[in-house]
């Protein structure tokens, strides 16, 4: 027994002398390796994409929102398609609007081999892939069109798979976003239907604000006019005076350069440059003769009552300005308060033009209208004075170009 227990303990001694060998062999080996740099961690699949469709939306919210009023469904719904094709790595598609007169689907945008009138597809809700799609408000995959009877136009031939997205608006379908895939494009999974929601969702909403910016400029447009009508009425002998400004305020602003909005402000400040004229006493407004000292200084109120009136509007703060200072001169000479040159805003130039031409084109009750070649001979003779001469020499290029022939207002 003793001599297994010794010869047990050699070999126990042989085996660790032999692993301590080896492992001093293991680690000289692995001293004189290069040390190795650990691999960066994998980023999460789909994050480039998702990086990607952030930078669409924050481009497509920047286009909405700072071109609001002047940028058309057809020039948005074009952006968006951009954006989809790009992040899908397609060639075609289109986005289809819901007009509500008509009761369909309209295209607004399309990137397609399909001549132009197939490209004005009017689609029910229900009708093919993309008014089922809208219907239903889910998208819908075709995975080969050409076989399957709910794609309308297999006689072109198509054989990519096709996606249809509806556009929602708190569950509320308002148009579809749809693709084509190509070879070698990446394929319609869900995981890449999942973005392109994301991205007709945004796109659904700013279409959405879109519309209600539309109505909103209707509203106010109609306010205005209502206003308008409403001073016009008041003083017989000004009757029409503010449409006939307005329209020719629009086009000299046009003519300048300004940019729309600004356009529409100039608008508006001309169908309301008298509206503080509601509060000015009728025997004033309406008086034969000339004014007295004091009657003057009462008629020379309604700038700054026109302002007070406009002025909590917010969206018509612009206007308000314009109309606060449309009876400055040109030289400083003008009230309420004696600006000068550039420091009167340029809406409120080309109103005092406007309302200065209309005056003497006009029956007032202290005299007969002056007639044309006077009335240009005034406006030439106040450039510089009364009136800014870009102003001036605006206005009547267009009046002997555009509006020669108009009968004289009366």
């Amino acid at each position: 027994m003793v001599g297994l227990f010794w010869w047990a303990a050699g070999l126990c001694v042989v085996l660790l002398a032999a692993l301590a060998l080896t492992l001093r062999r293991l680690y000289s080996l692995e001293a004189s390796q290069p040390a190795r740099v650990p691999a960066p961690p994998r980023a999460p699949e789909g994050w480039s994409k998702l990086d990607e469709l952030l930078n669409m939306l924050l481009a497509l919210q920047e286009n909405g929102v700072s071109h609001s009023g002047a940028i058309s469904r057809e020039e948005f719904g074009r952006a968006v398609l951009d954006c989809a094709c790009q992040l899908m790595k397609c060639d075609r598609g289109s986005v289809m609007n819901w007009d509500e007169k008509e009761g369909c689907l309209k295209i607004v945008a399309a990137r397609s081999a399909l001549t132009q009138d197939a490209q004005k597809l009017f689609l029910r809700p229900g009708e093919g892939v993309a008014g089922k799609a809208f219907a239903s408000g889910q998208p819908i995959f075709v995975a080969d069109p050409a076989n399957d009877p709910r794609y309308l136009a297999p006689a072109t031939g198509d054989v990519e798979p096709f996606v249809s997205i509806p556009l929602l608006v708190k569950g509320k379908p308002i148009g579809v976003l749809n693709l084509h895939a190509k070879v070698g494009a990446e394929p319609f999974s869900d995981y890449n239907v999942k973005f392109l929601s994301i991205l007709a969702g945004e796109a659904a909403v700013m279409l959405h604000n879109m519309d209600m910016f539309d109505n909103l400029q209707i509203f106010y447009l109609e306010m205005v006019q209502t206003l308008a009508r409403a001073v016009d009425s008041k003083d017989a002998y000004t009757a029409e005076h503010s449409d006939r400004a307005r329209v020719k305020a629009r086009r000299v602003a046009q003519e300048m350069g300004l940019p729309d909005p600004m356009v529409r402000h100039v608008e508006y400040a001309a169908l309301l440059h008298d509206i503080g004229k509601i509060g000015i006493d009728e025997a004033i407004l309406l008086k034969p003769g000339k004014l007295t000292p004091e009657e003057y200084e009462e008629m020379k109120k309604h700038p700054i009552i026109g302002h007070q009136i406009l002025a909590p509007v917010k969206y018509l703060g612009p206007v308000a300005q314009m109309v606060l200072y449309h009876q400055e001169w040109f030289d400083g000479r003008g009230y309420p308060e004696g600006l000068k040159g550039e420091q009167i805003p340029l809406g409120a130039r080309i109103v005092a033009c406007l309302d200065a031409w209309d005056a003497m084109m006009s029956d007032r009750p202290y005299r007969k209208a002056l007639g044309r070649d006077i009335a240009l001979a005034e406006l030439k003779k106040g450039a510089g004075t009364q009136f800014d001469p870009r102003v001036v020499e605006t206005f009547m290029r267009l009046e002997l170009s555009e509006w020669s022939r108009e009968p004289a207002a009366h």
